[in-house]
């Protein structure tokens, strides 16, 4: 990824809403850094602390991947965890999850605009994300990555998934499905950016536009 820090690395569309919203590798990078000093730094994260992961397929989920995993903490997307990071409308799960701990509630919005009547005692993710940095310094000694599989084992089975599907780094893929197991992330996203390939991810599509889009984002594949 690193290869073309200025090439589109993920572009979002909400077709419900008309949002499109494209980052560079480059911005995405910053993204997960800032969301990787905000949990170390606000919410006490620490190399090994479990993370739940609450959210859709979204350009915000990756940046909250990414930075999970640069503070060397595990990604969980069911369990117990140390602390969670949700949508308004999978708070009660996150506080099932967290139990004591922190927990970040993420609007989604384009434009970071907070969660409306987000209850006392949460953060709000918009506006606590943009006033931490956005460089980062990897941690050496992590934990378990995702679900329990060291980093070593996700960077496997990507690479893996990547040649079984036939990925290249010239690749350029339209996808709608969610990102809901290990598995899910590991083959959607994960797949594809180990081999230097572009994802466009698209939320509530309309079959029309989804046809217009392939010629306009210059698809080379779509995924079911």
């Amino acid at each position: 990824m690193a290869a073309n820090p200025a090439g589109p690395r993920i572009t979002f569309y909400d077709d419900a809403t008309g949002e499109r919203i494209e980052l560079s590798t480059a911005t995405l990078a910053n993204w997960a850094a800032k969301t990787g000093n905000l949990l170390r730094d606000e919410l006490g994260a620490t190399p090994g602390s479990r993370v739940a992961v609450l959210l859709p397929a979204h350009w915000q989920t990756a940046a909250v991947l990414f930075g999970i995993w640069w503070i060397g903490a595990e990604v969980v997307l069911s369990g117990e965890a140390d602390i969670a990071l949700c949508t308004a409308d999978r708070i009660d799960e996150a506080d099932a999850a967290a139990g004591m701990g922190e927990i970040a509630v993420l609007s989604l919005d384009p434009f970071g605009k907070p969660v409306a009547d987000l209850p006392v005692g949460l953060t709000d993710y918009a506006t606590a994300v943009r006033v931490h940095g956005d460089q980062i310094v990897p941690e050496r000694s992590p934990g378990a990555a995702l679900e329990g599989r060291s980093a070593d084992d996700v960077l496997a089975a990507a690479r893996a998934s990547a040649a079984a599907q036939g990925l290249s780094g010239t690749d350029r893929v339209l996808a709608t499905a969610a990102w809901e197991t290990a598995d899910d992330i590991v083959e959607r996203l994960l797949a594809l950016y180990v081999v230097g390939a572009s994802l466009v991810q698209v939320a509530n599509p309309d079959l029309a536009a989804m046809e217009r889009r392939t010629d306009s984002e210059k698809i080379t594949r779509a995924t079911p």
